[in-house]
């Protein structure tokens, strides 16, 4: 059977659940191209492929019932009857209530974190806490809880006393559809503008209002927001409530030309703004590493352990700075994932082929990963996988290190759903270092310990950049 390894597909797709027929000669499974799955079989003989029926629906599971006559598909909490032979549908009713003791649901609910974190926390001691002690002193306020979030509170604060990372509880209380949300403009407004209207200080870089046909220049002056005038003595965000995404006229002044226009925008999310936000910063570091070392060095961002970042810095330091002397790998506000093998391998590639003519060296080996010096920034904020990486790259001693200790975090993450809404979690699996000793409330050491100052950085002055790029063209010169 191990040979028998054969693709049964014709074609690529995101794949969900598959079944096979009663006979054994049809695959039904279900596929997205795009945004929604739908129900597709493929005859196993004879290569026949086809969309069954159209579903869009979220991938799910499938399963025949006893007669294997008809697919029951489970998806997004509903359950749906499908007949593949007719390619007919029918969504099953379900109708239920249950009576239930909402004081009993605490207490049970209560008692399963205490037994599992009982079973699964990664260290016998319970960093020396009494457990036990524990359940009986959180017990005493079951009576009092009055609701959801004072339930995950109560939990976090027993979850709290092991003094460990990736844990605690929370509750996520239902959406509220025309809640309060401020839209953004995309611009750095004068705080301190004291007339009527909105200063602007500087568009943002592929914000709404960075259009070549606006001509939005530093100094201009939003003076109406769809037709109302901005009063120097309101809140702007009332202004911007609830407007994401929908048209919006702005009546915008520049003072030294005096030009007055009319201009029709769409704003966005203040999480699209952060986004862009965030592209600005990198786009100023990488300025700053070029010009401060003469264009020897480059500069990356890892702000996650995940497939994108680590595309993004692959394609950055084997593409465009592929000819510099070597890259400062910044990696502060990481927020974790699992990446930390796949960046060690990357950063500690050995040259031993080098390609060449007698005029000059056109290539080597490896090809996959970056042979050049590096060193990486790390700061407080670096948290789980982003801590092992910390770690990992101090004890590979793969290059130096600047900033400030990274928390010992690099701990696997243990979540789970309970009933009423709430979740928790706890820490069912550490890690040690290459020591030997527990990563977990263990910190990083920077080898250089730089602290960006208050009066410097809110001035624009990152001084961990500016020492990294010192350190680093020490190696490289």
């Amino acid at each position: 059977m191990k040979d028998r390894t054969k693709r049964l597909t014709i074609h690529s797709s995101d794949l969900g659940d598959a079944v096979l027929s009663k006979k054994g000669d049809l695959l039904y499974y279900l596929a997205s191209f795009e945004e929604k799955s739908n129900l597709w079989s493929t005859n196993l003989r004879t290569k026949e492929t086809k969309m069954v029926m159209k579903l869009n629906s979220s991938s799910g599971s499938l399963e025949w019932d006893k007669k294997m006559d008809n697919l029951y598909l489970l998806s997004s909490g509903k359950i749906t009857k499908l007949n593949p032979d007719k390619s007919e549908s029918k969504p099953v009713e379900i109708k239920s209530e249950i009576e239930f003791d909402e004081n009993a649901e605490i207490q049970a609910m209560f008692d399963h974190v205490w037994l599992r974190t009982n079973a699964i926390f990664y260290h016998s001691d319970f960093h020396g806490i009494n457990w036990e002690n524990m359940k009986k002193e959180y017990q005493k306020y079951i009576p009092h809880v009055g609701n959801e979030y004072e339930f995950s509170e109560l939990l976090s604060e027993m979850l709290g006393e092991l003094n460990v990372s990736h844990a605690g509880a929370g509750f996520r209380g239902t959406n509220v559809s025309n809640g309060d949300a401020t839209a953004s403009l995309g611009i750095f407004m004068d705080y301190n503008f004291k007339d009527d209207g909105i200063l602007i200080e500087e568009v943002i870089s592929r914000g709404p209002l960075d259009k070549a046909k606006f001509d939005i220049q530093p100094g201009s002056i939003i003076k109406k927001i769809d037709g109302v005038l901005i009063a120097k003595n309101q809140d702007v965000s009332k202004y911007l409530n609830r407007k994401t995404d929908a048209f919006m006229l702005l009546d915008v002044l520049n003072p030294k030309t005096n030009k007055e226009q009319t201009i029709t925008i769409k704003p966005i999310s203040l999480g699209e703004e952060n986004r862009l936000l965030y592209t600005r910063w990198i786009k100023i570091n990488e300025k700053e590493v070029d010009s401060l070392s003469n264009g020897q060095l480059g500069y990356v961002h890892i702000p996650g352990m995940s497939d994108a970042p680590y595309r993004s810095i692959y394609q950055d330091m084997m593409g465009k700075y592929s000819d510099k002397k070597g890259v400062i790998v910044d990696t502060r506000f990481n927020g974790g994932g699992d990446l930390v093998a796949d960046l060690a391998m990357f950063f500690t590639g050995v040259p031993f082929i080098t390609y060449a003519t007698e005029a000059k060296v056109v290539g080597g080996e490896p090809t996959s990963r970056f042979t050049k010096p590096t060193l990486s920034i790390f700061n407080e904020s670096m948290y789980s996988d982003g801590h092992c990486y910390a770690s990992g790259y101090t004890d590979l001693k793969i290059g130096k290190t600047v900033g400030m200790p990274v928390p010992g975090t690099c701990s696997f993450a243990g979540w789970e759903s309970l009933p009423n809404g709430s979740y928790w979690g706890v820490v069912p699996i550490s890690a040690k270092n290459k020591a030997g000793e527990w990563m977990e409330n263990n910190q990083t050491e920077p080898m250089i310990r730089v602290k960006n100052m208050p009066g410097q950085i809110d001035n624009g002055i990152d001084q961990q950049l500016l020492r990294s790029i010192k350190e680093l063209l020490k190696d490289v010169n």
